[in-house]
């Protein structure tokens, strides 16, 4: 076992541990949705820092998910076991469907298409009152009796461990390598026989799956959902929780995704300067480290495509 995964095992240990050190609620819905986050940014990362195309409706996945949990619990009464898993395949599925229409264009037709699919899915659901209830959103979504914020973070972890797990099993897999060398030099890739469509397909519809479990976690713990759900503030986020953490690596979004989440609680206490110093931070950090904070952290071995903890060369500029 090298320093890499005792420090990975370190770190899971001490998240398993964190309820029974930190007590306060607030602190504890902090970490919730930071590790919810991470799953997100860990899903969009697959898209982005492996595939290297730049998916801006990511949100759309994230909403089914949601909606497919919160009408699961709140029309048909199923217990949340059920609800997430299933919102997680929903969310596949839409994945797969719009990987088959998007995936063979690349650039700004990518961007402009996957945009779009987000939108239609933001006004199918603010206008769909007899199965969304509208603007009204979808509340009682069930908590199936969980009243403690401890039994949440564990869910949440838990998704978090097989989110990661999940990528790192297609970043090390074929597939995965095929999408890095894809991102790197798609006629290079197809010359040594890729198929740039199948491997991003791959990563596509994992990416989509990771996203409908978050949207499926989200709408149990807050109870719940509307079509706000599938608006740019959650896409947004996502992109620069993965540029700060640090694109195609493993364990960059992880840590964006806490420092994010940290950042804009507690800049609240600056009020109107608030935007204005969290813009600055970011800005700082894609000006002074383009490949993110895991850009600090020394690489055994920088000749290696895809390192323990999944860093792979990223071309500076190319997002």
């Amino acid at each position: 076992m090298n320093i890499e995964s005792n420090t990975l095992l370190t770190a899971l240990a001490a998240a398993v541990l964190l309820p029974f050190v930190v007590h306060d609620q607030y602190l504890l819905h902090l970490a919730i949705m930071a590790l919810f986050y991470a799953v997100l940014a860990s899903s969009l990362n697959l898209v982005v820092g492996y595939v290297g195309e730049f998916s801006l409706g990511h949100t759309a996945f994230l909403g089914v998910g949601a909606y497919t949990a919160a009408l699961l619990s709140a029309k048909l009464g199923f217990p949340m076991w059920i609800t997430i898993p299933v919102a997680g395949a929903t969310s596949a599925a839409f994945g797969y469907l719009i990987g088959a229409i998007t995936l063979r264009l690349q650039g700004p037709y990518f961007v402009i298409v996957t945009l779009s699919f987000a939108e239609v899915l933001r006004l199918v659901a603010n206008n769909w009152i007899g199965l969304t209830n509208g603007p009204m959103g979808l509340a009682g979504i069930s908590q199936d009796g969980i009243a403690d914020k401890r039994a949440f973070f564990y869910i949440v972890l838990g998704i978090a461990v097989l989110s990661f797990y999940l990528c790192y099993r297609f970043v090390y897999s074929n597939s995965g390598r095929g999408a890095v060398a894809v991102r790197e030099n798609r006629y290079v890739a197809q010359s040594i026989g890729v198929n740039p469509f199948e491997s991003a397909m791959q990563a596509f519809v994992l990416g989509a799956f990771l996203a409908g479990l978050a949207g499926g976690f989200y709408a149990h713990y807050i109870s719940f959902v509307g079509p706000e759900v599938f608006q740019f503030a959650f896409m947004a986020s996502m992109i620069i929780m993965v540029l700060i953490g640090g694109k195609g690596t493993l364990v960059g979004p992880l840590i964006g995704a806490v420092i994010v989440t940290l950042l804009e609680e507690y800049l609240r206490e600056v009020q109107q300067l608030r935007l204005t110093l969290f813009g600055l931070i970011v800005m700082a950090i894609v000006l002074f480290l383009p490949n993110g904070l895991m850009s600090l952290i020394p690489r055994r071995n920088e000749s290696r495509n895809v390192d323990l903890v999944g860093a792979a060369p990223v071309k500076e500029g190319s997002l």
